[in-house]
Formats: C-alpha cells, structure tokens, sequence
C-alpha cells in the first residue's frame, strides 16, 4: 500500500494537493468582475509616492476589513507587498463589507493611476473569487 502514495508530492497525487509544482484551476473556479471604484485615503499614507512607483496595472491588490472609529464598514487596501494603500470609499464599501464578513473573499485590480498635485488616485476593479 505505501508504493501506491509516495510522500514527496509526485506524480497524479502531488497534482492534486498541489505539491508537483503543476497548477491545476479548481473546478468552476472564477473571478467575477463586481465593480469599479478608487482607494481612497491616499493623501494619508505615508511614503504613498515611494509605493505607488512599484505598482502597476492589472497588480493584484488584498482587501482586509479594520476595525476603524470613522467606519464601522472600513475595507483597508493593500499591495501584495503589504503596504497599506487607503480603503475602499465609504460610499462603496457597504455591500463588499457585508460580503467579506460573510466569508467572500475580494480583491481588486489595478486599473488606472496617476498622480494629482498631492495625491495620488488609484482607480481599481473589486472582483469575487468564486
């Protein structure tokens, strides 16, 4: 029975844990496109223009609900390097908030940016993995 499950993740069985090195797409896995919107709170960021040089569109960026005393619905933004970029605007974040909470896991893309006197606008798309 032990030469049927080989314990360095080869073969079919590593495919399928993932551990062969070859990525399989889960069945029925997908992104679905939610919306578009921007991050806000850009101008409160620290070192924001030393971040925004290494972010590039079509960059993936993660999603965390905070505890936050201006709001109770707050979606912190950041880069897969874990810098904080701002939130998802208040007016926005209603729906994502109640979908996080639920378990639903969101992230953005980044769709545009530039740099306006001193800030720096990011415009994103929210998707849903599925």
């Amino acid at each position: 029975m032990s030469d049927l499950v080989k314990k360095d993740g080869g073969g079919l069985l590593g495919v399928l844990l993932g551990t062969g090195g070859l990525v399989v797409p889960k069945p029925f896995e997908r992104e679905i496109y939610l919306f578009t919107t921007h991050v806000a709170g850009t101008t409160h960021v620290d070192n924001i223009f030393e971040i925004e040089k290494n972010i590039n569109i079509g960059d993936r960026l993660s999603f965390f609900r905070e505890d936050n005393k201006h709001d109770d619905l707050a979606i912190r933004v950041e880069t897969e390097k874990e810098e904080k970029l701002g939130y998802i605007p208040r007016e926005d974040n209603i729906v994502f908030a109640r979908l996080m909470d639920a378990g639903k896991e969101l992230y953005a893309k980044v769709k545009t940016k530039e740099i306006v006197e001193a800030w720096v606008r990011i415009e994103i798309d929210i998707y849903l993995k599925d």
